[in-house]
């Protein structure tokens, strides 16, 4: 049964109770009887038999897509692109299922990083104990002792994770435009130590157990009677609530608590922890940050350039409202391409920046204090 006729049955009911509830006696009753028919129509076996179970592979083999030599994803049997609209008319489904993809994407980025990239996994906080939630970042073997040059990689917001620029680049292009590994490549064979950050990996979800549901409902300090007639009032919302969630999601997810990461539960936290614990204890003589989107806002005090989209030519002179650093054309207007089209010129400007560079002391490397935040920006 289609959606739309579903929606069409229940629209009809409830102009009919709407008409019905501005008569008299008579119509209320009728009215009481409509609620009673509405209450028995099971939505959810309807809806079940119009959405596809919310199950999907969890592997690429699973999908039946590969990347081909040229890193693009492919259909493995007839060779097309990525397809979204895999169901007409199942949005939802559709988005669930290129969720459960990009998170078959992440990890595939993870072994990329260890195997081609050569880069090594390091657990943060670096005193965790084994029960509590962990993060980590990659690294390359010479990160910390490499006297001369580090290069430190930082994603966007969003769902992308280490390694990645853009997941949509990676699903829907290829691994050299949306993952990081064109960037960690060149930067070791051209002699950098490399640090990949991971700040989105902010907490881990497990589910809520009724335990801990109970617990929730049961911690207040509120009396009795005032939690009774609250408690009440929060059933009757939530019978309404679960009435239309029924309609809109017939397939009821788990109920997930999210644990946070100590001293990394965002990635602000996450960018402090790193330099305190990995940069500032480096070797390096030069330290080179390329930070896509979000990820460069803690960094726009320092002497940094910054590629952005805009329809002029690779490296020109865009001008900027805002008091930050430099801003060049990144040779594109889709913001996600700007670290893959820029590429070779953020390498130049690195060379350059080095040769440029006339003191011979080794000062060690300090952040700022009073950073600029999100909201004054």
């Amino acid at each position: 049964m289609s959606s739309s006729f579903i929606t069409l049955i229940l629209l009809t009911i409830w102009i009919n109770m709407a008409q019905l509830q501005q008569g008299g006696p008579d119509e209320k009753e009728k009215t009481t009887a409509l609620k009673d028919l509405l209450s028995r129509i099971d939505l959810d076996e309807l809806m079940k038999k119009d959405e596809p179970p919310l199950e999907f592979p969890d592997t690429l083999e699973g999908f039946e897509y590969a990347f081909n030599e040229k890193g693009q994803l492919r259909h493995i049997k007839t060779g097309e692109p990525f397809v979204f609209n895999y169901r007409e008319d199942l949005h939802r489904w559709n988005q669930k299922r290129y969720e459960a993809l990009g998170e078959i994407i992440t990890k595939y980025v993870y072994e990329l990083l260890e195997k081609e990239c050569h880069l090594k996994k390091v657990t943060l906080p670096v005193d965790a104990t084994e029960s509590e939630p962990k993060s980590f970042i990659f690294m390359s073997e010479d990160a910390l002792t490499n006297p001369d040059k580090l290069m430190v990689l930082i994603h966007g917001s969003g769902v992308v994770r280490a390694g990645q620029w853009a997941r949509r680049l990676i699903i829907n292009e290829d691994l050299d435009s949306g993952t990081q590994i064109p960037y960690i490549k060149r930067a070791i064979e051209e002699g950098y130590g490399v640090i990949v950050l991971n700040p989105n990996e902010n907490y881990i979800e497990v589910e809520k157990t009724k335990a801990q549901v109970q617990l929730s409902s049961d911690s207040s300090d509120e009396p009795a009677e005032k939690r009774e007639r609250k408690d009440k009032i929060q059933k009757e919302t939530k019978k309404r609530r679960d009435f239309y969630e029924k309609y809109r999601n017939p397939q009821k997810e788990k109920e997930t608590v999210q644990l946070y990461i100590r001293d990394n539960g965002s990635p602000e936290e996450h960018a402090i922890y790193v330099w305190d614990h990995f940069i500032a204890e480096s070797a390096a003589e030069n330290v080179f940050f390329v930070a896509h989107s979000y990820g460069g806002l803690a960094f726009v005090e320092l002497n940094c350039c910054n590629w952005v989209s805009s329809s002029e030519p690779l490296d020109t002179s865009v001008e900027s409202m805002l008091p930050d650093c430099p801003r060049v054309s990144a040779g594109t207007e889709r913001h996600e391409l700007t670290s893959w089209k820029s590429f070779p010129s953020i390498f130049k400007f690195f060379s350059e920046a080095s040769e440029a560079k006339n003191s011979s002391v080794k000062l060690a490397p300090t952040r700022r204090s009073n950073r600029i935040k999100y909201e004054e920006l």
